[in-house]
């Protein structure tokens, strides 16, 4: 059970503001894959966190206006794919609407248990899906880490001030 304490609060914070705010903060980048059966979807996220050590829990936020959303709230298990410094391309396409992210040039296969897996990443893992929770206009995913997979020694790739780098 959450507890809410904004009702003590008088105004909410600008979205510029809080934009603003956030540009200032590195984090990782990750592209979310998952298939409910309609076809892969996979989203960009910079929203990855660890929760928990035992069981081995993970959340990301998506957005409830997203194609993915509808998708990503009927799937049982998704992808989380850790990006190189080298996958800029990558993450801009799975951030871009109104394509098909999965068409070429974007290799993919399916891991055994069906989940669309992206080629050349730096790592996955794969989960099973949780809990979803409301949060403004977007649902925190709470997914249990099923598999784990990663190519040591790969550079990550970083958002920050509206733009990517690496370390």
């Amino acid at each position: 059970m959450s507890v809410s304490l904004s009702s003590h609060l008088a105004t909410d914070l600008a979205p510029d503001r809080f934009k603003q705010a956030f540009r200032a903060y590195p984090a990782g980048v990750v592209v979310v894959t998952a298939d409910s059966g309609r076809g892969p979807v996979g989203f960009t996220a910079t929203s990855l966190t660890s929760l928990s050590l035992t069981p081995p829990l993970i959340s990301f936020a998506v957005a409830t206006k997203s194609s993915s959303w509808p998708h990503v709230e009927q799937a049982r298990t998704a992808v989380v794919h850790f990006l190189g410094s080298d996958q800029e391309p990558l993450a801009r396409r799975f951030a871009t609407s109104g394509i098909d992210r999965f068409a070429a040039p974007t290799a993919w296969r399916r891991l055994p248990e069906g989940e669309p897996v992206l080629a050349g990443v730096a790592g996955w893992l794969r989960v099973g899906i949780e809990d979803l929770v409301p949060a403004g206009d977007h649902r925190i995913v709470v997914a249990r880490v099923l598999d784990a997979w990663q190519e040591p020694g790969r550079r990550p790739l970083l958002f920050h001030d509206g733009g990517y780098l690496s370390l």
